[in-house]
């Protein structure tokens, strides 16, 4: 056994406390829209009837790529702007309207991000959606929280992802457990972010937490998560102290949380500029006034301008507006920062409808 690395804090400190995330948001989607509006694929289909034995995941999954256009890694790096929406798994074993809702994107996004227990609500797990996103072309990134699982079982998942052919992960700490459906869990949070990026690095040169060898090393292009637009000018410097941890810990690019303050959203922009790692700007539909004065009351690294509330209060389509809203946002940011991530929040069916408004 090799000796323990210095990464293995036992205390996590306060870089990364978990908090409530935009799980919470879900509640605000209408109650139509689950089910409806999707694309031809039939109903309780078996999706894993069209899987194929694959002797090489990583080349299978490179040989379909959507329009043999190239991987998220590479767009980054050549500073093109690069676009990835947010899919989360069912709650149950049927995942064809997840696969549905991601076909209607084909062409328009570049990949699909897959939350991990987001909002700590029970459903399949990331890495089973992703691979079978990855087996109907698509180019994943596998979300990976710490709330869950020990050290042990957070490297087993990353080996297991890497063999399925999971190129990229966004490392995140995880929300309260206490929020979700299963308030009884006891959360294990081993290990935070910044420790969990420490040991995806060690396994791509070649060790376990531990300092043991592997038999075959992950290669994943890893990214984490910033809180762009917090409450004060000292929670910003904490959120700049987060990132340069996250980078010195193996982070290569980030997702923030959603944008709508496009002004605070700038000065976050020129604070960071100088860490050199580029920034997916989260964008998410406001779908009523009421969840927009919900995120300004509870959700301190998030803020609604007052004048985006009064232009959504005063619509005569509400949708239409929030639509409209949101695609604004998402072609401001393209002016801004390198890519964007689009956080549907119960209106995946609408993601269509907010690229046509963005014009992308």
């Amino acid at each position: 056994m090799g000796p323990r690395p210095e990464a293995l804090r036992q205390d996590r400190g306060k870089e990364d406390q978990p908090r409530a995330g935009l799980g919470a948001l879900k509640k605000f989607a209408e109650p139509t829209d689950a089910g409806k509006m999707l694309p031809p694929f039939r109903r309780g289909s078996k999706v894993t009837a069209e899987r194929k034995v694959r002797m090489n995941p990583a080349q299978t999954v490179e040989a379909q790529k959507p329009d043999g256009g190239m991987r998220f890694q590479q767009r980054l790096a050549q500073g093109k702007f690069t676009l990835t929406c947010e899919i989360s798994p069912p709650k149950g074993t049927d995942a064809a309207e997840r696969i549905a809702e991601a076909q209607t994107l084909k062409g328009r996004v570049d990949a699909v991000a897959v939350t991990d227990g987001k909002g700590s609500v029970m459903v399949m797990s990331a890495l089973a959606l992703a691979h079978l996103l990855q087996d109907h072309g698509w180019e994943t990134l596998l979300y990976l929280s710490c709330r869950d699982r020990s050290r042990m079982a957070l490297q087993a998942e990353l080996l297991g992802a890497a063999a399925l052919g999971i190129r990229n992960l966004v490392v995140v700490t995880g929300d309260y457990a206490s929020l979700g459906d299963h308030p009884q869990t006891k959360p294990v949070f081993d290990l935070d972010s910044v420790q969990l990026l420490r040991a995806v690095r060690g396994m791509r040169e070649g060790k376990d937490m531990m300092g043991n060898p592997l038999h075959g090393s992950p290669d994943f292009f890893v990214g984490g998560t910033v809180s762009p637009v917090p409450g004060s000018e000292a929670a910003l410097d904490l959120q700049l102290m987060k990132m340069e941890k996250k980078i010195a810990a193996g982070a290569r690019f980030f997702q923030t949380q959603p944008v709508f303050d496009l002004a605070r959203f700038e000065r976050f922009l020129k604070r960071a500029s100088g860490l050199g790692v580029p920034l997916l700007a989260g964008v998410m539909p406001l779908k009523s006034v009421s969840m927009a004065r919900f995120i300004n009351k509870n959700m301190p690294e998030m803020a609604v301008p007052e004048d985006m509330i009064d232009e959504l209060s005063q619509a005569a389509d509400r949708v239409q507006v929030a639509v409209s809203l949101c695609g604004r946002t998402l072609r401001q940011v393209r002016n801004l920062c390198p890519g964007a991530h689009l956080i549907p929040a119960g209106w995946g069916k609408r993601i269509p409808a907010i690229l046509d408004a963005a014009r992308l």
